[in-house]
């Protein structure tokens, strides 16, 4: 997996949204100068495939909130989800899935699907009322059975692109 560097990153917080060890991505990009980045650069992220190698990838609309799941480019289906409210926007760009984790309990329903982006993910809810609104903390929400359907069927590396 290669990371591309935004604005402001720096190598522990890209580590970080990767749940990957500093030290192994130091190592899987030789001559790498820890505390000299630059936007645009690439970094090899260990232990990903490369998401253009997988067949599925997710689109996020924060405007219109859905979710769509793609196969080779082919809208597979659409789901409703609920996003940020004001103070705790969705993220906007382009993530991968990095992890699962079923049933993680209270607000996150019955399966969580991390990002590579700390502390934002796909889950579930125990609040199916809130889906088709602004109302998380800048998570994706799900109803749980659309979350689970989803997470059965995506690999982790795979892309999400989030946008307006």
């Amino acid at each position: 997996m290669i990371h591309t560097v935004k604005a402001g990153e720096t190598l522990s917080q890209i580590a970080r949204d990767y749940r990957t060890p500093l030290q192994s991505i130091i190592v899987a990009n030789p001559g790498i100068q820890p505390d000299i980045l630059y936007i645009g650069q690439q970094i090899m992220i260990p232990g990903f495939p490369n998401p253009a190698t997988l067949p599925y990838h997710i689109e996020i609309s924060t405007t219109h909130r859905w979710l769509r799941l793609y196969n080779h480019h082919v809208l597979q289906k659409q789901y409703p989800i609920a996003v940020g409210r004001m103070l705790h926007e969705t993220p906007a760009g382009s993530f991968i899935i990095i992890n699962k984790a079923p049933n993680p309990g209270g607000p996150f329903g019955t399966m969580w699907m991390s990002l590579s982006k700390e502390h934002y993910g796909i889950h579930g809810t125990n609040d199916p009322s809130s889906i088709g609104h602004a109302v998380s903390h800048g998570c994706i929400r799900m109803q749980n059975r659309d979350v689970e359907e989803l997470a059965s069927i995506v690999p982790i590396g795979t892309e999400v692109i989030i946008h307006p």
